[in-house]
């Protein structure tokens, strides 16, 4: 008789259901991947410019991370690109004059919710980080409300502080657009003289509803957000 494999660590088999939160997470992938056109973009971005204004900032006594720098220059570009921020629903696209910028945050239980900022576009840097960090605690300790979980017009999620450069995040319908944040790393580019500076790069990934979004205005707001970035004021 053949026997199985016995698990080195002594770990025994399980069938985990898929109920509660994470069943509805499941049904929304699928209906995500299911009722949309989904195309991704990626892009490497030089993060010198935004790591030196948040050692300035931070000098000053200003607590931002680096995903809240780039939020910052994700509510820029989308008021130039504003065919990228809404959402897909009743035959129509709905463009929003506002910003509803959703924020993926990874939970315990493998569990993952991305609440809205509302009107991200009206606040300072420092206010939509604290906006953000409120959000992140009440995810935790299940104080979100309906509206926040379902009024976003445009989502991000940040894998940053994983080995991940490029992924392609599932759009959280019905918006038309989420950008996810990839790690940095350093890299070398060429300098003065044909000489080599070494300089922090990290992966940006853009996907889009195809049916609403098209590829050139979709790799126009991805190369001008990362424009912005490289751009930040050191």
């Amino acid at each position: 008789m053949t026997q199985a494999p016995s698990d080195p660590q002594g770990l025994a088999d399980r069938v985990v259901p898929l109920r509660g939160a994470r069943a509805m997470i499941a049904q929304k992938m699928r209906s995500s991947l299911s009722d949309t056109a989904q195309l991704s973009h990626h892009a490497d971005c030089l993060a010198d410019a935004l790591l030196a204004r948040k050692a300035a900032l931070q000098k000053d006594g200003v607590r931002v991370s680096v995903e809240d720098m780039i939020l910052d220059a994700v509510v820029a570009t989308l008021a130039r690109h504003p065919n990228m921020n809404g959402t897909l629903s009743g035959g129509a696209v709905n463009l929003s004059a506002a910003v509803h910028l959703g924020v993926a945050i990874a939970l315990p239980e493998n569990l993952l919710m991305a609440p809205a900022i509302f009107n991200a576009e009206a606040m300072d840097l420092e206010e939509r980080a604290a906006a953000r960090r409120d959000l992140a605690e009440r995810a935790r300790t299940n104080r979100l409300t309906v509206p926040e979980m379902t009024g976003g017009t445009f989502t991000v999620s940040n894998l940053g502080l994983s080995r991940v450069r490029y992924f392609t995040p599932i759009l959280n319908t019905p918006q038309i657009a989420i950008l996810g944040i990839g790690r940095m790393e350093e890299v070398a580019c060429r300098g003065e003289d044909d000489g080599t500076v070494w300089r922090t790069s990290m992966g940006l990934s853009l996907t889009f509803d195809h049916q609403a979004v098209d590829g050139a205005p979709a790799a126009a707001f991805l190369s001008d957000l990362c424009e912005s970035i490289e751009a930040r004021p050191g």
